[in-house]
């Protein structure tokens, strides 16, 4: 599940954390939403940020032989 939660302090700093976002597709996903908080201070990644994402695919071939009756 995809999660962003914002911690607003009284000074008016702004925490957020993403999890569920694998890769550098939570820096698209939460882009809009800083650029409206204001200026970035700082941003620290999480082991999601380098993960990537896996694609499974499956592919079953059967062969069948009849011997002679």
């Amino acid at each position: 599940m995809e999660t962003l939660e914002f911690v607003i302090y009284p000074d008016g700093r702004v925490q957020e954390k993403v999890t569920g976002i694998v890769g550098v597709s939570c820096a698209e996903v939460t882009a809009a939403i800083e650029a409206q908080l204001g200026q970035v201070v700082s941003q620290e990644t999480t082991s999601e940020y380098f993960a990537q994402e896996v694609h499974q695919s499956a592919n079953a071939t059967a062969q069948a032989t009849f011997g002679e009756w």
